[in-house]
């Protein structure tokens, strides 16, 4: 099992998350972060701290978003790494509880 970044996290890209990766598992992409499924160890320290309420166990992924399941897989092969928090994107706060924004995800 791992855990995934879902839609929520599209367009806000809180990083409290990235803070308490034991392990640096997360990649980062312009307006979206996902979780490399190798390197995740299911601690489940990054659940909670996610504002966005977008992480997931895999098999808690609900129906309509489990193509973010590979997503997080293809995603973390081709984006950079990142361990350490940074600022949400500046409207964060407006676009946190919107939802398909699966449309709005810069690759």
């Amino acid at each position: 099992m791992t855990y995934v970044v879902t839609q929520n996290c599209i367009r806000c890209k809180y990083t409290d998350c990235v803070e308490v990766c034991p392990v640096d598992c997360f990649y980062e992409g312009e307006n979206f972060l996902v979780i490399h499924p190798d390197e995740c160890i299911d601690c489940g320290l990054c659940e909670p701290e996610c504002p966005a309420e977008a992480i997931f166990l895999d098999d808690e992924v609900p129906d309509d978003q489990q193509n973010f399941i590979q997503l997080n897989a293809d995603l973390a092969e081709k984006w950079p790494n990142i361990t350490e928090r940074t600022e949400p994107l500046e409207d964060a706060e407006e676009w946190k509880d919107k939802h398909d924004k699966l449309v709005f995800l810069i690759k």
